[in-house]
């Protein structure tokens, strides 16, 4: 059932259980460091890197290891001392081949060296987009989309807002809730550092109606800052998704097929935001983050910061282990996140968290027909056709899927969770997606 509230919002969407408990009190702890680190080369949207070492080189804490001339990329560091194993193929969270850097700790791991003295009030905006390139920054909900590229909108589109997602609306993640209260005041740095980066005048903080703890400490941190705001959202999925968020904030609609650009917008995960903090503040690369370890398969959920690279075998094992019998282990959240053959696989910059379900959780219905009860389409938050892309992309027919809004869905998930025939929408958009993809290339 809907929960109608007064805060901001949208229309479509779902209310799954939220499970947030779990790990919401939970404050952040240091992860420890593993043995080795698996860092795959390529974790964002765009072109890969070149690997810049060899096996048996040595490393230190926030070394380039890989990078690209390309503009839509996004540099990887290392993200412990020591020595390089190997650079080898793995299978990557989602399933494809990518090259990686295997690097084997040293016993002696030395703090990273942060710069001092800098002066962000000093800090232009075209100096902001470089130390996010050089940091190799990404959006950390989950996208990883190269953050310098959305530092850079086009010429003729002025960003006048800037919109924070922090409405972490993905069931059982806290880690965005846990940075809020922890460290608000540098969220705040972040955000001004993305208005000067883009010319906006305008900063807002959007935070669901479930972490009001969150919504005081953000507004505590921004009091007298000019331009930053802190607003408060109802507390429903796909809150946090940019077109979604920005329609709630300002009531501006994004065009079909077109960026937040259009409408003068620039969003950005507040993950990101503290990053690019850490970034211009101390000089220091995205090679760790902030991620929940959580599910009813966790013995004990945490909220962890954690090199990136670290197999989650590693962070689970910190967090007690294993409970009962585990069916499902996830990369991200139940709604978006990737499920993993097995618990060797790395972090990646855009590992929101690691969520373990145990076998009695898992809702796995058989797949069955179309029952044609709307529900998909009463929940879609972009108001496409999930049934029809569907039916379409069974028949192949990719023209048609195209024309039914393919190429608009974001994967939510929203058709998925209220379809009572077990129909794996998403699975049948991205198949959709991937086609209408190839077919443009030919």
């Amino acid at each position: 059932m809907a929960i109608k509230t007064d805060h901001k919002t949208f229309k479509g969407g779902v209310h799954p259980p939220y499970n947030k408990e779990m790990a919401s009190s939970q404050p952040i702890k240091a992860a420890p460091v593993p043995a080795e680190v698996i860092i795959p080369l390529s974790q964002h949207i765009g072109a890969p890197n070149e690997v810049l070492v060899s096996p048996g080189d040595k490393v230190t804490v926030g070394q380039k290891i890989g990078g690209s001339e390309a503009f839509v990329s996004a540099a990887v560091h290392s993200s412990v001392a020591g020595t390089v194993k190997s650079i080898t193929e793995i299978t990557g969270f989602t399933g494809a081949m990518v090259k990686a850097v295997i690097i084997e700790s040293a016993p002696e791991q030395p703090e990273f060296e942060k710069k001092a003295g800098a002066d962000l009030d000093a800090v232009t905006g075209d100096r902001v987009r470089e130390i996010a390139r050089e940091a190799g920054l990404v959006g950390m909900g989950g996208a990883a989309f190269p953050t310098h590229v959305k530092l850079a909108p086009p010429q003729d589109k002025a960003i006048d807002t800037v919109i924070i997602n922090a409405c972490e609306c993905e069931p059982f993640l806290t880690c965005d809730h846990r940075l809020m209260l922890e460290r608000a005041s540098d969220l705040v740095s972040g955000v001004k550092l993305l208005m000067k980066a883009v010319g906006a005048k305008s900063g807002i903080v959007g935070i669901e109606a479930n972490k009001m703890d969150a919504v005081d400490e953000v507004r505590k941190a921004a009091e007298g800052e000019p331009g930053v705001s802190v607003e408060v959202l109802e507390v429903k999925y796909p809150e946090g998704a940019e077109k979604m968020l920005i329609y709630a904030l300002t009531g501006r609609k994004v065009p079909p097929g077109k960026l937040p650009s259009e409408v003068s917008c620039l969003v950005q995960n507040a993950g990101t935001a503290l990053a690019l903090y850490e970034a211009a503040a101390w000089g220091k690369p995205l090679y760790e983050r902030v991620l929940t370890i959580t599910g009813p398969g966790i013995k004990q959920p945490c909220n962890l910061l954690a090199k990136i690279g670290t197999p989650i075998s590693t962070l689970v094992d910190f967090c007690g282990g294993f409970r009962g019998e585990a069916g499902k282990l996830i990369l991200g959240g139940p709604m978006t996140g990737w499920a993993q053959k097995d618990a060797s696989a790395p972090i990646v910059k855009g590992t929101s968290g690691v969520l373990v379900l145990t076998a009695d959780a898992i809702d796995v219905g058989i797949e069955q027909e179309c029952v044609r009860c709307g529900k998909c389409v009463d929940a879609c938050p972009m108001f496409l056709l999930p049934n029809f892309i569907v039916q379409y992309t069974k028949r192949e027919e990719w023209d048609k899927a195209e024309m039914s809004g393919a190429l608009d869905c974001f994967e939510c998930g929203c058709c998925s969770f209220v379809c009572p025939a077990y129909i794996p929408h998403v699975s049948y958009a991205r198949e959709a997606k991937a086609e209408i993809a190839a077919l443009r290339k030919r």
